[in-house]
């Protein structure tokens, strides 16, 4: 076989259960600022809806189905931190989420890495919000 550049490949997105399109809609543009990408109704119950906060990362809401993917809204990492939302000004994007009503986990530590704060989104998904350091 002859050999051939390795293909480039990225992570483009990462579905997230949610109960309803519009409210997840609201909280992640509304309360975190992310860009709304699409929203295409693909049939009477089901629509491609995708936001991101930029730099080429974004999520897939996707309104669960069934009562097995509801028992998993807010559990995708069985309790863990499930997202990670990099920021290159960490006060304030804090003081922003906090004026908004986001619910901060715990008070921004510094750790050798960087700082960082985790916080629940309205689906209780935990995400880090953290600025790695220069």
């Amino acid at each position: 076989m002859d050999a051939q550049p390795s293909p480039q490949r990225r992570l483009s997105l990462v579905s997230v259960l949610v109960p309803d399109y519009d409210e997840a809609i609201a909280w992640y543009v509304d309360v975190l600022g992310f860009e709304l990408v699409e929203n295409t109704q693909l049939s009477d119950t089901k629509r491609w809806v995708i936001v991101s906060p930029g730099a080429g990362s974004a999520l897939l809401l996707a309104k669960v189905a069934n009562a097995e993917q509801q028992a998993a809204i807010g559990q995708q990492s069985g309790g863990r931190v499930f997202l990670f939302l990099q920021t290159d000004n960490f006060w304030y994007d804090h003081a922003t989420y906090k004026s908004r009503g986001v619910q901060f986990q715990e008070e921004p530590r510094t750790e050798e890495y960087g700082t960082v704060a985790v916080f629940s989104d309205k689906f209780g998904n935990l995400w880090d919000l953290i600025e790695l350091n220069k």
